[in-house]
């Protein structure tokens, strides 16, 4: 629907978007980094999810695997506590955005980032750039979970990964665009 996040996109598809989009407006937008992800997601809390510290609160914010899920999907692992009104995909900005004003960082939609994938964080700048490769990765950092994630991954520090070719319905991403000469949240 017109009112949905875009959807089914591998990574590099997300990344010619936002370089066809910084080409149409002149602005230089791009993937955002894991870090800035993360800052944006949490909207300035340290609590698990930006809402708090419970799943079960989190179906006014965000449309992870719950009750009107698991009612259309029967997938065998945990539900969360509540009922958000969407089996699927939601409409974009349809649940409550957090302290920011930012919407469906957690649920709806896993989001590409820029980052190369590993298994931790170690080496990787601590000024919020994306950790890259010279050369490329062949697998890139998703964040957010979805809306058939369960409720023990929707917290902001959860990640995921997938290969750049990837698609999903249950897979979109975000764009970062810089400003001034900075990137934004840095």
């Amino acid at each position: 629907r017109d009112d949905h996040p875009v959807a089914c996109v591998s990574w590099g598809d997300a990344t010619a978007y936002a370089k066809w989009l910084a080409r149409k407006t002149g602005k230089p937008y791009r993937l955002p980094s894991e870090a800035e992800w993360e800052y944006a997601a949490r909207g300035g809390t340290t609590t698990l999810r930006a809402w708090g510290e419970s799943a079960a609160d989190g179906c006014t914010y965000a449309n992870v695997y719950d009750a009107s899920a698991q009612a259309q999907y029967v997938l065998g692992w945990n539900v969360a506590p509540c009922d958000d009104r969407f089996p699927d995909v939601a409409p974009a900005g349809a649940l409550r955005p957090n302290a920011f004003g930012v919407h469906d960082t957690l649920g709806n939609l896993w989001g590409w980032v820029e980052d190369c994938a590993t298994d931790s964080y170690v080496g990787r700048p601590r000024d919020g750039r994306a950790w890259v490769w010279i050369g490329g990765c062949q697998r890139r950092i998703q964040r957010g979970g979805a809306w058939i994630t369960p409720p023990e991954r929707a917290r902001s520090a959860f990640r995921g990964d997938g290969a750049t070719e990837d698609r999903a319905d249950y897979l979109g991403f975000r764009v970062a665009r810089d400003l001034d000469g900075r990137a934004e949240g840095r």
